[in-house]
């Protein structure tokens, strides 16, 4: 029981005195600025039309229904995935039956249809690879393009294939006694041809491993490389998409840090497809979700900043999991109920005497998409935009009509953000539009604001809309480039002739500023000097005879290699790989003339999560993201050594390119 405090009575006059008396911030002083800054010219992804998705499953019998089709609407959903993730691989869409679960009324493919259109949206589809045939597959095509006229697009095949036991852990129906990646892989290119005999026009996808997501990097006994290796020079060359899901684990800020790590995570998959398909291929994420505050701000939170993140690096569609999906262990999380349930809409369900709010109630997470859909609509792109404060994400897009659109999202669970925002290559007006989502809020709300600077609460989402001051009208959008003749200091960039009277500048992002490296009315720039071992992005900028200008083309990205010549080379090769850890070899060699008495190599990770836990046959040391590796023995002219060490990484395991020795730059092999 606390003890009661003696209230002593106070003189009239003095307390007279003390009300007067202003009082002093001293000891809470401003909260300090927090700059962002948009470049208008740096563009990244377009939004497709498909970009902000959700997954349907067929044991949900709200499936389809005309509530949900126009919850889905109103939150600006552009495509609808069915029939439901692993049951994917164990449903058969003609008689609507899945051995071994539950399927609820009324949620057939034409159900699914009705909703999908209802909502103005696109089916994703995924076709039965664990326990169905390509002749399956290649039927449900007919029926929905050719019998029924629904138009279906995106084709998946199999959900989470790598799930069928082959790496230990078994979760995915998968029937066929071979249940290598290098088996899938071949059926894929059978249900591929099997589904484009049908209809030419679709697009199929086959699945592939996250990089820096289990079990990636892993080569199975009997395997020629990893999932996504095998996969990829198989079927790579016959399919249009790859399909990659996300989940992130941890406590709240450590969530909500991981979105970090999307552009390594993207990047890789697409080199990956580049290296083993022979091609580009395009990205799909149609499965994401996360494990803490799923249904309050936390999860809107990840939501807002996951979708943006994946979409701004060309990422075409981004799946939530689930629209309805069922109660977990019930806690409190920033100040609210959460039912641990993956829905975007309450199922109304009751565990241990808690019950869920009314059927269909939007969680937090239904707002952040909403906000989403806002923010980047179909066609727009968006360009570089980067905070000061790592607890402040910020996202930007240029509009189809002119306009400019910020997405602020305040990860501070305590404080408020005062914010300034500064632009490069746009002059906003000097009034705004400000969407919001707070904490606790049941839904965005409008105001008028000022483009210049924002005051955010702790844990809210909030998009600027801006309008451009005079005229937006101006040459086309310029194409992406490709690079050729990447050297360890050059490389030549092309495109194809710009429309006559429109010059194209090449523009480096460097951070949000950008830096421009030369102007041409021709089809080709080549840069110089670059710094070996190092990774550029590059992208264009349109400008015709009066000034006007047009946004940016979708960057390209590519690496400088190291020296040709050099008196020392390095080969760096992993030897085994588990999924978040590996043992790697490095083999250093004096290449040049003089012998070596003591050598010390050096390199940087490319990310934060990546550790050298532990070596042998050298003294190892990391500090921060820098590597030393050191030994007192004499290294001859012509000769090599080898030193291993036990890797650790919890995202994108980006190798390194770049290693010193002795502070000689080294050629690698």
């Amino acid at each position: 029981m606390r003890p009661r405090l003696a209230v002593l009575p106070v003189p009239v006059a003095l307390l007279a005195s003390l009300l007067a008396v202003p009082v002093q911030a001293q000891d809470d002083p401003p909260a300090p600025t927090t700059t962002v800054t948009v470049n208008a010219r740096a563009g990244l992804g377009t939004v497709d039309p498909a970009a902000i998705g959700v997954n349907h499953a067929i044991w949900d019998p709200q499936l389809g229904t005309d509530a949900v089709a126009d919850l889905m609407k109103d939150a600006g959903v552009g495509a609808m995935r069915y029939p439901g993730g692993s049951y994917s691989d164990i449903y058969h869409w003609r008689d609507h039956t899945a051995p071994g679960g539950y399927v609820a009324p009324n949620t057939d493919f034409d159900h699914f249809m009705a909703g999908v259109r209802r909502a103005g949206a696109q089916p994703v589809v995924t076709a039965n690879y664990g326990t169905g045939t390509p002749e399956e597959a290649a039927e449900w095509v007919r029926y929905a393009n050719v019998e029924k006229g629904y138009g279906v697009k995106y084709w998946e095949i199999g959900n989470e294939n790598y799930g069928n036991g082959h790496y230990g852990a078994n979760w995915e129906a998968d029937n066929h006694p071979d249940k290598s990646p290098a088996q899938y892989a071949s059926l894929v290119r059978e249900y591929a041809a099997a589904m484009k005999a049908v209809d030419p026009t679709i697009k199929v996808g086959a699945v592939l491993t996250s990089p820096g997501e289990w079990p990636d990097g892993i080569t199975a006994a009997g395997d020629a490389g990893s999932w996504n290796q095998v996969v990829l020079s198989v079927a790579g060359p016959v399919v249009d998409f790859g399909i990659l899901h996300w989940y992130p684990g941890g406590t709240g800020a450590e969530v909500l840090t991981k979105t970090d790590r999307v552009v390594d995570m993207v990047r890789m998959a697409r080199e990956q497809a580049v290296r083993f398909a022979g091609k580009d291929l395009p990205m799909a994420m149609t499965e994401i979700n996360t494990s803490y505050g799923r249904n309050t701000q936390p999860g809107a939170l990840f939501a807002a900043d996951a979708y943006a993140t994946l979409l701004a690096n060309g990422v075409f569609t981004v799946d939530w999991w689930n629209v309805h999906n069922g109660m977990g262990t019930v806690s409190t999380v920033a100040g609210h109920t959460d039912y641990d349930d993956f829905g975007l809409l309450s199922s109304a369900s009751c565990s241990g005497g808690i019950c869920q709010p009314a059927l269909n109630t939007p969680f937090a997470p239904y707002h952040a998409l909403s906000m989403v859909s806002r923010f980047a609509r179909p066609g727009d792109r968006f360009v570089a935009a980067s905070s000061s404060d790592p607890l402040l994400r910020a996202h930007a897009t240029r509009r189809t009509d002119g306009g400019l659109a910020v997405l602020l999202v305040n990860e501070d669970p305590d404080n408020a953000k005062t914010v300034s925002l500064r632009y490069a290559g746009y002059t906003p007006a000097a009034d705004a539009q400000v969407l919001s989502f707070g904490n606790g809020d049941s839904g965005i709300s409008s105001a008028s604001g000022s483009a210049s600077e924002a005051t955010l609460p702790p844990y809210s989402i909030t998009t600027l809309v801006l309008r451009p001051t005079g005229s937006t009208a101006g040459p086309a959008s310029p194409p992406r480039p490709t690079a050729s003749a990447v050297t360890a200091t050059t490389a030549t960039l092309t495109w194809p002739t710009p429309p006559a009277g429109v010059k194209y500048e090449v523009h480096r992002h460097v951070g949000t500023q950008g830096e421009q490296w030369g102007e041409t009315t021709g089809t080709s720039f080549t840069a110089a000097n670059l710094v070996p071992g190092t990774r550029y992005t590059v992208n264009l900028v349109a400008r015709d005879g009066a000034g006007r200008v047009s946004w940016s083309s979708e960057p390209l990205t590519f690496t400088t290699g190291t020296p040709t010549t050099s008196s020392c080379a390095v080969t760096y090769r992993e030897a085994t790989n588990w999924g978040n850890g590996y043992v790697a070899n490095v083999e250093i060699a004096n290449t040049g003339t003089e012998p070596l008495d003591g050598w010390s190599l050096t390199w940087t990770w490319p990310t934060a999560w990546q550790q050298m836990s532990s070596g042998w046959n050298a003294d190892w040391a990391q500090t921060g993201a820098d590597v030393r590796v050191s030994s007192t023995t004499r290294l001859a002219p012509g000769a090599t050594t080898t030193a291993g060490f036990v890797g650790a990484y919890q995202g994108p395991n980006v190798l390194p390119t770049r290693f010193t020795l002795n502070g000689i730059l080294c050629t690698t092999r």
